[in-house]
Parts: structure tokens; C-alpha cells; sequence
């Protein structure tokens, strides 16, 4: 086996197993090798981390688990995005993320832009405690196809609907996919406000997501 080839597998491994140092000590030797960044992401880093979604999702990894593994993944990003751009290696899509005005929560939202950065997608982070107008400015300037609006309370869930309405009377709501999620947000509650959309964590968003932009697994 070829050095090449074990730097695939042990990123894998070591991607899985949350372990950033080994992650990142991987990718710069790869990239010191010559090895397409491209290959690195596509054959290694995401399916490890699609594999870390699969075992949250079946219950044998916990939030604790995703997150560190999501982390290791985010430290090899940050070798290979210049090298990605450079490449030309287009991303599949631009996700713009915030939570909702009145709400300063950000674990999970943070997380979710992680796994999304990680299969291939351009994030833009709005932050916590996002006006409505904030939503609408960012749509306008990055063109999106979707955005993602969080809220940890249950006292600021209620903001989804202005903030949605918001996007309408800009007349950016058509071809744009408008996600929700937080700890008290239901499926029941997306409809009730009008979203595409309902993500109970980061693994389902990103499946859901490319499913949804018929965008292969």
C-alpha cells in the first residue's frame, strides 16, 4: 500500500475518532506529497464524517462524539480550503446559517455549519441574535440555496415567522430552501411556520439538504 493510501485510511480513522492533532499532522503531510485536496475531502474526510452521522443517527455515537469529530474535520479544512479554491473545486452549494433574534444560543448551529462545510458546502455564519433584516441582506449579497434559522427557547422559536415573512415580502423566497432547527422546534412546528424544512441535528440536515437539492449521498 502506498503512503497516499494510508494517509486516506488513517485520516478516516482518525477523523471518526475525533482526534484533530492526527488530522491535521495527516492532511499536511498529504498535501507535502502532492496529493490532490480533492481526494483527501472526497475519498476521506466526508465519508468519515457521513459514517459519524450514521452512527449518531443509530444511536451508538452522542453529540459529544459528532462534535469532536466534526472538530478534527474542521481543522483539516482549514489546510485544504485554499487549495480547494484554488483547484476550482466548486462547492456544492451556499448555506446561510444564523439564530434567530433574541437567541444567543450556538452549539448546535456551530456544529451544523461544521458538517455542512464538511460535505462540501459554502456556509455563511450569521451569528446569534439575527434580525430578520440581517437574513434578507445576506440572502441578497450571497444567494443561497437554502438558509437555516436556530432557536434554543421556546420563547424565540416564535421569531421563525417574522423572519421568514421577512424573506417573502423581499420576494426572495422562491428557489430558496428555508430550514429550522433547535432543541423545542418539531416538524409540526416547521409546517406551522412555513419552513422546507426540519432538522432534529446536523447528520439529518445534511442528508436531507442534497436529498432535497437532488444532490447524490
Amino acid at each position: 500500500m502506498s503512503r497516499e493510501s494510508e494517509i486516506l485510511d488513517e485520516l478516516y480513522d482518525h477523523t471518526i475518532d475525533g482526534e484533530r492533532d492526527p488530522v491535521v499532522r495527516l492532511t499536511k503531510e498529504g498535501i507535502e506529497l502532492g496529493m490532490d485536496p480533492g481526494v483527501i475531502l472526497f475519498d476521506s474526510l466526508i465519508p468519515a464524517l457521513e459514517e459519524v452521522g450514521a452512527m449518531f443517527e443509530e444511536g451508538t455515537y452522542f453529540v459529544p462524539e459528532m462534535l469532536i469529530a466534526a472538530q478534527a474535520m474542521a481543522g483539516a479544512m482549514d489546510e485544504l480550503k485554499p487549495l480547494l479554491l484554488n483547484s476550482g473545486i466548486k462547492p456544492i452549494g451556499t448555506f446561510v446559517m444564523g439564530t434567530v433574534k433574541g437567541d444567543i444560543h450556538d452549539i448546535g448551529k456551530n456544529l451544523c455549519n461544521i458538517m455542512l462545510e464538511g460535505a462540501g458546502f459554502t456556509v455563511v455564519d450569521l451569528g446569534v441574535n439575527v434580525a430578520e433584516e440581517t437574513f434578507v441582506e445576506a440572502i441578497k449579497e450571497h444567494k443561497p440555496q437554502a438558509v437555516g434559522l436556530s432557536a434554543f427557547l421556546t420563547t424565540t422559536m416564535p421569531m421563525f415567522i417574522p423572519t421568514i415573512d421577512a424573506i417573502k415580502k423581499a420576494g426572495l423566497r422562491d428557489d430558496l430552501l428555508i430550514w429550522v432547527g433547535g432543541a423545542p422546534v418539531t416538524q409540526e412546528y416547521c409546517e406551522h411556520v412555513g419552513a422546507d424544512g426540519y432538522a432534529p441535528n446536523a447528520s439529518v440536515l445534511v442528508r436531507e439538504l442534497k436529498a432535497m437539492m437532488g444532490i447524490a449521498a
